[in-house]
């Protein structure tokens, strides 16, 4: 059943999304050379607790996966896209960290991922990182009343074709509200004007992702880690979405707003 969110059910909305996009920021602040993804996770389990608010990834178990996720983040290096399982690992200078997060607030929901370099950027990662941060911008301007999802998908797979990057159908956006997955599913590259027309009230996640060199994936012992067939880097950007009156209404904007990073190659994790 795909649920149409009134204005205030938006805000609510809007209200978690403000506290996803400050968590991610302190984590993107706090990703620095030597530090552990296991305090990260422990940063974000201490906000989280202290918010009174709920993670939506803590004991999500899906068809996928090895029981039940025991985190509240998800944390990708290098290869590693999606569903990075925290573990006792050390940054290392240039590393290309993705930060997944998703959590309840009286009832709402609300997702987003932000890819970082720590430490030393490469321009190889520096473009990948844009590509996805362009081409969630791009879905978010196509994110319309009146258009349909078809034409979302299918700016993501315009910008991953100018970057010359592949694209994986398996993992992409979704609906989301009362719960974190909710009905639709979003491609990553599709036709415009097919798929479900967009309407004021529709709440989404929009996630595209890539890897420099393949579309395939495998997955670590772990069951849950998903990285690149070929080992190539990959990346992430997400934004909980709102489809108003006016257009579409980003939830997940971080503070000193995404603008910083728009335009322009992405800096470095260190000292943000």
């Amino acid at each position: 059943m795909i649920e149409h969110k009134s204005p205030e059910d938006i805000e609510r909305m809007r209200v978690t999304g403000q506290f996803v996009g400050q968590v991610l920021a302190e984590l993107a602040g706090l990703a620095a050379v030597g530090v552990d993804l296991l305090d990260l996770e422990h940063h974000a389990r201490r906000r989280i607790k202290e918010r009174g608010a709920e993670s939506c990834y803590w004991d999500y178990a899906p068809s996928f996966g090895r029981g039940p996720f025991r985190n509240v983040v998800c944390l990708s290096v290098n290869d590693a896209v999606l569903h990075g399982l925290p573990h006792s690992y050390k940054l290392r200078d240039g590393d290309l960290l993705t930060m997944d997060m998703a959590v309840m607030v009286d009832g709402w929901a609300a997702d987003s991922a932000y890819s970082v370099i720590v430490g030393t950027p490469t321009e190889e990662d520096l473009r990948l990182i844009e590509a996805t941060e362009v081409a969630l911008e791009a879905a978010i301007r196509a994110a319309q009343p009146g258009n349909r999802l078809g034409d979302i998908s299918a700016a993501i797979g315009a910008v991953a074709a100018e970057y010359g990057y592949p694209v994986n159908l398996e993992f992409g956006g979704h609906g989301i509200g009362r719960t974190m997955h909710e009905d639709l599913h979003i491609p990553n590259d599709g036709r415009p004007g097919r798929g479900w027309k967009l309407r004021p009230g529709l709440t989404i996640a929009i996630e595209p992702w890539f890897a420099a060199g393949t579309n395939k994936i495998v997955f670590d012992p772990d069951g849950w880690t998903i990285r690149s067939a070929d080992g190539s880097r990959s990346a992430h950007s997400e934004h909980t979405v709102a489809i108003t009156e006016d257009g579409p209404l980003v939830l997940t904007r971080r503070p000193q707003h995404d603008k910083q990073r728009e335009g322009r190659r992405v800096a470095p994790a260190t000292g943000r």
